[in-house]
């Protein structure tokens, strides 16, 4: 039995479980998280980024009430939430029911028809890892709720799931982490527009690179971290560049690196390091599209260094752990390059490697990251993997 089907299972199960058995129908969906390979940070500024849809999964099983209570039972928190469709309202502190409540809202907002409903949901994306697990959560959730009512999203989906987390739970994110769990395919990355919202699908050849994930364990919570300061910060930044180049700047992927290298000078710190990463780092990211598509993984290696450097010293959302990691993986041959991945400020880093280094590599890191820390990570390989699908039960 696969990973997701075991995770199908389980939601089913625990759905009758927690409810007991309504004879109703029963809708099952499930979203992958996601690795970005390159493009930290560049989303909310509508730049440019580089997903791949991963096999780690979160499975959600949905079938409709008569009323318009829902219950959702979150199985690996061991956790129950209870809401009304007619008055849905955040927690007052953060809390994992406040991602399927905004969704919820969200549905109902584009005034689509859905009611009551009882949800189980069983997480296959680690939590707080930079893996994307609250958008894996949202798209699988609305994938299901709509399914167990006969309604489908179609276009609106990423947007209702992004709305979910950007308008009910609070954080300032870019499309990329629902975009990817909505539109991933099998062996390739996404070469993904923000602004415009149109992608290339860059393929990953899996005879040629393997991607290993690495979770420092080290957990962040985004929404109260430095990440929105660093929102705040890039559109200090755009309104600077407006200015100072007399032209519409809708945001700092309208600002070249040269343009931004001739004006850095007159910016002041924490802006032109803020503003330096984000503008280097959609150019990375543009140039490591083109070496994938011409295989050219040692290239994609430099840059994923490279971005990391950045994150590290520009942005500023790097920690101790994630920095062992890197160094650790840098001295392991067989490892093209590697970065920290999500926001920062803890999670993961993703190494791109030749497949046939991947036992050595990864207990190479494992070993490697407990002399430096004396803590354990967890190590494992991801492999690119499909958008959300609803299953057959």
């Amino acid at each position: 039995m696969t990973a997701t089907a075991d995770g199908v299972e389980r939601a089913r199960r625990a759905l009758e479980e927690s409810f007991g058995d309504s004879g109703e129908r029963v809708t099952v969906a499930s979203a992958p998280g996601r690795v970005n390979l390159i493009g930290g940070h560049t989303d909310y500024n509508e730049g440019f980024v580089l997903p791949a849809a991963i096999d780690h999964r979160t499975v959600v099983a949905a079938r409709p009430r008569e009323d318009r209570t829902v219950r959702v039972r979150a199985v690996d928190l061991d956790d129950t939430a209870t809401f009304d469709l007619d008055g849905i309202e955040p927690a007052e502190d953060e809390h994992w029911s406040d991602y399927p409540k905004g969704v919820a809202q969200r549905i109902l907002v584009r005034e689509h028809p859905i009611g009551g409903a009882d949800l189980a949901i069983v997480g296959g994306v680690p939590m707080g890892a930079g893996l994307s697990s609250s958008a894996a959560i949202e798209v699988a959730t609305a994938e299901a709720l709509t399914g167990a009512h006969d309604v489908s999203l179609g276009d609106e989906l990423v947007d209702v799931c992004w709305e979910a987390e950007t308008g009910f739970v609070g954080l300032s994110c870019g499309i990329m982490d629902q975009y990817a769990s909505v539109h991933g395919e099998p062996d390739s990355a996404l070469f993904l527009d923000c602004r415009s919202r149109e992608h290339e699908v860059v393929p990953l050849v899996a005879d040629e690179v393997t991607l290993v994930v690495t979770n420092t364990n080290v957990r962040r919570e985004l929404v109260s971290s430095a990440y929105n300061d660093r929102v705040a910060t890039c559109r200090s930044a755009v309104e600077y560049f407006h200015q100072t180049l007399d032209r519409d700047i809708g945001a700092l992927r309208d600002v070249s690196v040269a343009e931004f290298e001739a004006n850095e000078a007159t910016l002041s710190d924490p802006l032109r390091k803020r503003a330096r990463h984000v503008v280097t780092e959609n150019a990375r990211v543009e140039e490591a599209a083109a070496a994938l598509r011409e295989e050219r993984y040692g290239r994609v290696g430099e840059l994923l260094d490279a971005s990391h450097a950045s994150l590290r010293d520009d942005y500023e959302v790097s920690v101790p752990e994630l920095d062992a990691v890197v160094s650790v993986a840098a001295d392991c041959d067989g490892v093209y390059g590697s970065r920290l991945i999500g926001a920062g400020f803890g999670g993961c880093v993703l190494s791109l490697i030749r497949p046939d280094t991947e036992d050595a590599v990864t207990g190479a890191i494992e070993a490697g990251y407990r002399d430096r820390t004396g803590n354990d990570a967890d190590v494992y390989v991801c492999n690119p993997d499909t958008g959300v699908q609803r299953h057959e039960t």
